[in-house]
C-alpha cells in the first residue's frame, strides 16, 4: 500500500481566510452538485406515491418494493458513469465534464415531472420512469468525482479537508431541498391534490434549477492543476488502463471501495434515507411530520460535515471516518428501538404486551415479492403474513408441522387463518375478508395502532435520535472526499476516486433501503434490516483501519 508523501513540494500550507476566487469556486460547484443531488433524491423521498402511480399492476408491497428498486436503479448505474465521465474527465477536463452531467441530469428529472402513469400508458410508463432512473444515475457517477476533485484541486494542502467538506455537504442539501420543496407544494395543495398530481411539480422545477446550474458553472476555469499538466503533456491517454488495469493503482481502488466509501455509503444512507422509511412504513407517521423531523435533523446536522472535514485537516482523514462506522454500528439497535418507542408507542408498548407470532409449516411460507404482478398468495402462512406485512406489524416466525392451518398469535389469543390455495376468486375474498376484519379486531384490542398517534409522539426525542444519526453521516461523509483525492496521482484521479465512491455508495447504499425493506419482510422483524449497514460497517472500519494509509499530509500534485 501507499506510504504518506510528507516531502511535499506542492501547494503550500496556508492560514488565514479563503480568496475570492475560492470562495467562486467552492460557491458554483457546490451549488450545481445540491442542485443534481436535489434531481436525484426527489424519487427518494416520493417513493411511496411514485409506486401508487407507476407500478400500480401489482400487490402493495410488491409496489413498494419495485419503487424502491427504481430508486436503487439510479444508483446501480452510478459506477458506469463514474467510468465514462471519469475518463472524459482525466482526458479533456473537470469542467466540461460536469457541465454535460448536470445538463443530463437537469432533463431527465424534468420529464419525469411529466410521464404518464401506468394508468394511461401501462407497462410503457415503469420501463420509461426506470430508464430516466438509469440516466439520472450516469450523470450523478460523472457529477461528485468531478466536483471533489475540482475543488480540491484549488485548495491549500493543509485545508482541503475544510474546501471539500462544502462539497460534501451537497448530498444532505439536496436532500433538504427537495423535501422542503415537497412540503410546500403538499401543503399548498392538500395531500388529495398532491398524491393525485402535485408531486410532479418539484420535478418540473428541475427545468429552472438547470438552467441556473448551467449558467453558474459556464463562469468557471478549468482546475490549475489539471491544466497545468496537460499543458506538460502529461495527461492520461488511457485513464481507465492506467487506473484498473495496473495492480499498485487497482489494489488503492479496491480497498478504498471495502475499507472506505462501502461502511461510508451504508452509514449514510441509513441515517438519511432508510430513517425516513421506517418512520414511513414502519412506524406510519404522518408523510408531512415525518419529513419535517429529517428536514430538522438535516438542517442540524449538516454544519458537522464542515466540521469534521476542517477537523481532519488536524487530526486526519481515516481515524474520524473508522469512528463514525463504529459509532453507528454499536447504536442502530437501540436508536432505531428508541425511534420506535417516541414515534409510535402504541405499536412499542403492543408489542411488549401483546407480542405476534405467525405460527406456520415453513415450506408454506413465500417470500412475498411479485415481480409482473400474477402471483397469488393464498396459502394460510402467505394470507396472514401479507395482512401483517400490510399494517407493519412486527411479528417472530414459529415453525409448525406440515400439514397445520397458520395461525397469529397475538398474546393470548390465536386467530386461525385459513387455506386458500384451491378456493376460486370469489370465495377467497370472501374469506379473506372475514380474516382481515377478525385479525384488525384482535390486533386493535391488543393495542396495535393502524397509524401512529400524533398526540403520543415525543417529537424532541425523534428530533435528537435523528440528528445523532445525521452526525455519524457527517463523521463517514465530510473527510471523505480529501480522502479519496489524496489516494490518487492527478493523471487518473476522476477516474480512480469515482469508481469505488459509486460502488460504495451507488451498491452498497443505494441498494440498502430495498435490501432492508426486503429483509424485515421476511422475518417480520422491524429492526432485523439494520443487520445490513451494521454488517458492512464493521467490515470497513477493520479493513480501513488495517489497509488504508492516512492522506493528510501528501502533495496531490506532484503526480
Amino acid at each position: 500500500m501507499a506510504t504518506i508523501d510528507t516531502a511535499s513540494t506542492g501547494t503550500p500550507p496556508r492560514s488565514g481566510g479563503i480568496t475570492k476566487e475560492e470562495r467562486k469556486v467552492i460557491f458554483a460547484s457546490s451549488l450545481g452538485t445540491v442542485f443534481e443531488w436535489y434531481d436525484f433524491y426527489l424519487y427518494g423521498s416520493l417513493a411511496a406515491i411514485i409506486a401508487k402511480h407507476f407500478f400500480a399492476g401489482v400487490n402493495e408491497t410488491t409496489a413498494f418494493i419495485f419503487a424502491l428498486l427504481a430508486f436503487a436503479a439510479g444508483f446501480a448505474v452510478r459506477p458506469f458513469g463514474a467510468i465514462v465521465f471519469g475518463r472524459l474527465g482525466d482526458m479533456i477536463g473537470r469542467k466540461h465534464t460536469f457541465l454535460i452531467t448536470i445538463v443530463i441530469m437537469g432533463v431527465s428529472t424534468a420529464i419525469v415531472g411529466l410521464l404518464p402513469g401506468y394508468a394511461t400508458i401501462g407497462v410503457a410508463a415503469p420501463v420509461i420512469l426506470i430508464t430516466l432512473r438509469l440516466l439520472q444515475g450516469l450523470a450523478l457517477g460523472g457529477e461528485y468525482g468531478g466536483a471533489a476533485t475540482y475543488v480540491a484541486e484549488h485548495a491549500p494542502r493543509n485545508r482541503r479537508g475544510f474546501f471539500t467538506s462544502w462539497i460534501q455537504t451537497t448530498a444532505t442539501l439536496g436532500l433538504f431541498m427537495s423535501l422542503l420543496v415537497i412540503l410546500a407544494c403538499r401543503t399548498a395543495l392538500g395531500t388529495e391534490a398532491f398524491e393525485a398530481w402535485g408531486w410532479r411539480i418539484p420535478f418540473l422545477l428541475s427545468i429552472i434549477l438547470l438552467a441556473v446550474s448551467v449558467y453558474i458553472r459556464l463562469q468557471l476555469s478549468e482546475s490549475p492543476v489539471f491544466q497545468k499538466m496537460k499543458d506538460e503533456g502529461k495527461a492520461s491517454k488511457a485513464p481507465l488502463t492506467e487506473s484498473f488495469a495496473r495492480w499498485d493503482n487497482l489494489k488503492v481502488v479496491i480497498m478504498s471501495l471495502l475499507g472506505g466509501t462501502a461502511g461510508q455509503a451504508v452509514v449514510w444512507y441509513t441515517g438519511q434515507f432508510y430513517a425516513l422509511f421506517f418512520l414511513l412504513q414502519t412506524l406510519k407517521i404522518d408523510p408531512q411530520t415525518a419529513n419535517l423531523l429529517i428536514a430538522g435533523s438535516l438542517l442540524i446536522g449538516t454544519p458537522f460535515f464542515v466540521i469534521f472535514g476542517s477537523l481532519s485537516d488536524r487530526i486526519g482523514r481515516k481515524p474520524i471516518i473508522m469512528v463514525g462506522c463504529l459509532l453507528a454500528a454499536l447504536t442502530y439497535f437501540p436508536i432505531f428501538t428508541a425511534l420506535t418507542q417516541y414515534g409510535n408507542p402504541d405499536v412499542f408498548v403492543a408489542q411488549e404486551k401483546n407480542p405476534v407470532k405467525v405460527i406456520a409449516n415453513p415450506d408454506q411460507c413465500s417470500f412475498q415479492f411479485d415481480p409482473v404482478g400474477k402471483a397469488r398468495f393464498t396459502s394460510s402462512c402467505d394470507v396472514a403474513k401479507t395482512l401483517l406485512a400490510k399494517r407493519a406489524i412486527p411479528y417472530e416466525n414459529v415453525a409448525a408441522e406440515p400439514g397445520t392451518v397458520a395461525q397469529v398469535r397475538i398474546g393470548d389469543k390465536v386467530i386461525e387463518s385459513f387455506e386458500g390455495s384451491a378456493l376460486p376468486a370469489a370465495d377467497f375474498k370472501a374469506r379473506n375478508d372475514a380474516f382481515t376484519a377478525s385479525l384488525g379486531s384482535a390486533l386493535k384490542e391488543a393495542g396495535y395502532p393502524e397509524k401512529a398517534d400524533p398526540a403520543k409522539a415525543n417529537y424532541p426525542m425523534l428530533l435528537l435520535l435523528l440528528t445523532i444519526l445525521v452526525i455519524y453521516v457527517t463523521m463517514v461523509y465530510g473527510p471523505i472526499a480529501a480522502w479519496l483525492v489524496e489516494l490518487f496521482p492527478t493523471r487518473i484521479r476522476y477516474t480512480s476516486m469515482s469508481l469505488p465512491y459509486h460502488i460504495g455508495n451507488g451498491w452498497f447504499g443505494g441498494f440498502l433501503p430495498t435490501v432492508a425493506f426486503a429483509m424485515v419482510a421476511a422475518t417480520g422483524d422491524i429492526y432485523y434490516g439494520l443487520w445490513y449497514p451494521i454488517v458492512i460497517a464493521v467490515a470497513t472500519a477493520i479493513l480501513g483501519t488495517f489497509f488504508l494509509p492516512e492522506t493528510k499530509d501528501r502533495d496531490i500534485l506532484k503526480d
